[in-house]
């Protein structure tokens, strides 16, 4: 395993790690073979957030007696000093340690930068939290570029790293991380495998290193097999071959921007339909061929597409601005319902 400089934070973390999102639909049985796994391999740096569900919980379970043995992350969508000095101390009773490495501002929306980092803002509970020796670094993560360079131009004194969605398909924060890492802040990708949309690990995780502009890649990890195969990509992280790159460019026209990366902000949605799914279910019936399997998973859907009343709140919640409701209106066409 290869281990890399974490920007300025003295941080020496392994250049693929561990993100947490997929735990939350695991078990505490299934974690702790992910952890073994993950030590086991050399994957030092686990990244999960209080809005991961029970994420949280289950890895403090499984780092216990060999939390020295992992760098550990987390994040919390909290904008105000009293909500995110709270999400600090559940962070710690649930990951079962008296210090987290990496605490991290949650999906910061432009709108909110100004109340994060203004006077009772949460960024005022994070200096206190780190100056009682809770956390050691503060971080923040953006799904907009926009977000991005404002956070490294104008809070790149108050920030030690930054995570912002980063793969073969999604490369508009290219300039601004490169801007980061000269300033020593730290650059972690989100996303490196697109929200799933991505096949070829290897491909995905070595475009990423290739880049220049990246310290360490996150891709969600649910499974001892997710582990190795990540872990796998990470041994052999090569420079990409002339047609690898035309392979890039094919993915790139063939995924174009507006897709979803199932990360699941937009839910709850008002009539109980689960999105992410939805869509998932019609990509495995386009990308796969998998058309009667697709149909019958569509089907065995609680909620469909077609029960979409245009209210538009997923849309609102989006952060990557997708028209949800014309999406979900060509899969009901496509399934029929």
């Amino acid at each position: 395993m290869n281990y890399v400089s974490l920007g300025n934070t003295g941080l020496k973390v392994s250049q693929v790690s561990f993100g947490g999102i997929p735990i939350q639909r695991s078990d505490a049985a299934n974690t702790m073979a992910v952890v073994d796994a993950l030590e086991a391999r050399g994957i030092n740096f686990i990244d999960t957030a209080r809005g991961y569900t029970v994420s949280e919980e289950y890895l403090g379970a499984a780092l216990e007696g060999r939390r020295d043995k992992f760098i550990l992350a987390t994040k919390s969508m909290s904008r105000d000093a009293e909500s995110m000095t709270r999400d600090i101390g559940i962070s710690l009773s649930n990951l079962r340690t008296d210090y987290i490495d990496l605490y991290q501002i949650h999906n910061l929306p432009e709108k909110d930068i100004q109340t994060v980092f203004g006077p009772g803002g949460a960024y005022e509970a994070l200096c206190a939290a780190k100056a009682a020796g809770k956390i050691r670094h503060i971080g923040a993560t953006a799904h907009s570029a926009d977000v991005l360079r404002r956070l490294v131009e104008e809070y790149g004194d108050k920030i030690e790293t930054v995570m912002f969605p980063y793969n073969i398909v999604e490369t508009q924060g290219h300039d601004i991380l490169a801007a980061a890492r000269e300033k020593g802040i730290g650059t972690i990708a989100m996303k490196p495998m697109a929200g799933g949309n991505l096949d070829d690990w290897n491909l995905a995780l070595r475009f990423i290193a290739a880049a220049g502009v990246i310290d360490v890649s996150i891709p969600g990890m649910g499974s001892v097999e997710e582990v190795q195969r990540n872990a796998d990509a990470a041994d052999g992280l090569s420079p990409l071959t002339a047609q690898e790159l035309v392979q890039c460019d094919a993915i790139r026209k063939e995924l174009g921007s507006q897709f979803c990366r199932r990360c699941g902000y937009c839910a709850p949605c008002t009539v109980g339909i689960d999105i992410p799914s939805n869509f998932l279910m019609v990509n495995y019936r386009r990308k796969y061929g998998l058309s009667d399997w697709a149909v019958s998973r569509y089907q065995s859907l609680a909620h469909h597409a077609g029960e979409c009343i245009g209210c538009g709140v997923c849309e609102s919640r989006c952060p990557y601005e997708l028209p949800i409701r014309k999406m979900l209106a060509g899969v009901a066409s496509e399934f029929g319902f």
